[in-house]
């Protein structure tokens, strides 16, 4: 294997786990955020064995920020 074909294999390798990270940063970083925030939901959530609750906000706080980043920009 020369360093070219090398390079070329890992470069899409190391963007995917660079794209994964980031994603992974995200949904980590509005976890934190949601649990601060919304502590009843999620023990509501917990105790009801319910997932869909925790998603929504999950996915409403991602949403939130994302639009207010776009906003910003």
């Amino acid at each position: 294997m020369t360093n070219e074909h090398a390079d070329r294999v890992l470069n899409p390798v190391a963007s995917v786990a660079g794209l994964i990270g980031v994603v992974a940063a995200i949904v980590a970083g509005a976890v934190v955020w949601l649990v601060l925030t919304e502590p009843l939901t999620i023990a509501n959530a917990v105790e009801a064995g319910e997932i869909s609750p925790l998603v929504r906000q999950l996915a409403k706080v991602i949403y939130e920020t994302m639009a207010g980043l776009l906003d910003y920009l």
